[in-house]
């Protein structure tokens, strides 16, 4: 029923039997272009003037509500979520055009309201929620109106990237469930009203996790504390939770009982290639501050531009981005096609991962002194940079993957697929 429903929503977009390319179509190309002079006219600007900044080093909340005025004005926002309900209705290849030039700022995401974790949340909830459940717990935040934070990792010896290690629990006591844990590193949970959380219902290896719904002014749970991190940091911060008798009735139970890990594996595939989409973009930024760089700047009568090893360095960042863009165009092109593509999701984030860390370093190297400043927005992305190789599962997890994969497939691992007609 699920790939029934995610075929759907993009068959508009991609007519029966159509082959993988790599021309975006004439609207998305129409956004792709909308989205990057948006960033150049609207949200640079703001990134600019260290003013502008909250004290995590994000945009300052008032300053979000106008831009994100002026994206909904021009029809850029929430790429990810359904038309029906006030979103733009792409396909995942129509995200990682938008999201890869939305993210050549470090406040653009937010500004087109798909940073995460909103925009997996928004895609979780348009995909398995209920017309109940969507109009009460989604539509706000496609609105814009609240934030929302999923609430699934723990403190050893509870889950991690292994989500059967769960041990936050969800008893049945009449018509309601009453849940007691420990949740930590909940990015966003800070400013989040509307909460989507994992517990363990039962023992079963297969169905024993459920999936809540749950809204922040509900008794029974509290934020401890906001968790420090080497920074900067979502809106909401990642945060410390313990549950301590907290009542969810049966109709916010999302889907059925004991489909929790299905539920992490719809959100979480998705929300780990919209990650790649904008750590691109972020990538292609450092590049970009680097090139402009040496390009002026000159020691010992050459300009760096013209200096072999720059060159080299530079060419090496160019190439592993493109790599990095055609892993995720690929991935992005079988979800569309209904397929899990989860292979091609754990390929694309570890080298986009390690992509985006190594062309921080570099540009900064490049940079000298000032690459290492607060003049420039390099030192912001290589400490934002060093969470992406363990977010949505360290790189040794989706190693682990690949090597399974490729155990059970042999030589199919590399397999092309076909198209119709």
């Amino acid at each position: 029923m699920l790939a029934l429903v995610t075929l759907a929503l993009v068959a508009s977009w991609y007519p029966k039997g159509r082959p993988m390319d790599f021309a975006l179509s004439p609207e998305i190309e129409d956004i792709r272009r909308r989205t990057r002079a948006f960033v150049e006219e609207h949200v640079l600007p703001l990134e600019a003037d260290r003013a502008n900044y909250d004290d995590h080093e994000n945009i300052r909340l008032d300053l979000l509500a106008g831009v994100r005025d002026t994206a909904k004005a021009q029809g850029l926002w929430a790429p990810q979520a359904p038309k029906d309900y006030g979103g733009m209705g792409l396909p995942i290849v129509g995200w990682a055009a938008m999201y890869e030039e939305a993210n050549r700022s470090i406040f653009g995401p937010v500004a087109f309201n798909c940073a995460a974790p909103d925009d997996g949340n928004m895609n979780l909830l348009a995909l398995v929620g209920t017309p109940a459940q969507k109009d009460k717990w989604l539509r706000p935040i496609i609105d814009g109106k609240v934030r929302s934070a999923f609430a699934m990792t723990e403190p050893a010896p509870g889950g991690g990237s292994d989500p059967g290690m769960i041990r936050t629990r969800a008893e049945k006591k009449g018509d309601r469930f009453v849940i007691h844990g420990h949740k930590w590193f909940i990015t966003g949970a800070g400013v989040a009203d509307h909460f989507i959380l994992i517990a363990r219902t039962s023992d079963d290896p297969r169905h024993g996790l459920t999936g809540f719904l749950f809204h922040r002014d509900q008794p029974g749970f509290e934020i401890v504390r906001r968790i420090p991190i080497m920074g900067p940091e979502e809106h909401g911060g990642h945060c410390e939770l313990v549950f301590d008798g907290l009542e969810v009735p049966d109709e916010h139970v999302l889907m059925g009982l004991g489909d929790g890990l299905r539920i992490t594996q719809i959100r979480l595939g998705p929300a780990r290639l919209t990650h790649c989409m904008r750590w691109l973009g972020l990538a292609k930024r450092c590049c970009e501050i680097a090139q402009a760089y040496v390009n002026e700047r000159e020691g010992f009568g050459v300009k760096l531009a013209d200096r072999e090893s720059v060159q080299i360095k530079l060419g090496d960042i160019a190439h592993r981005i493109q790599i990095g863009r055609l892993l995720v165009m690929h991935a992005a092109w079988l979800l569309d096609q209904g397929d899990r593509a989860r292979k091609e999701v754990s390929m694309a984030k570890v080298h986009v991962a390690d992509t985006l860390h190594h062309a921080a370093d570099v540009a900064i190297q490049l940079n000298g002194a000032r690459g290492y400043s607060k003049d420039t927005v390099l030192e912001w992305i290589y400490r934002y940079a060093r969470q992406a190789r363990l977010v949505d599962g360290a790189d040794e997890v989706h190693k682990m993957v690949l090597a399974q994969h490729m155990r059970a497939e042999g030589r199919d691992f590399w397999k092309w697929g076909t198209g119709e007609g």
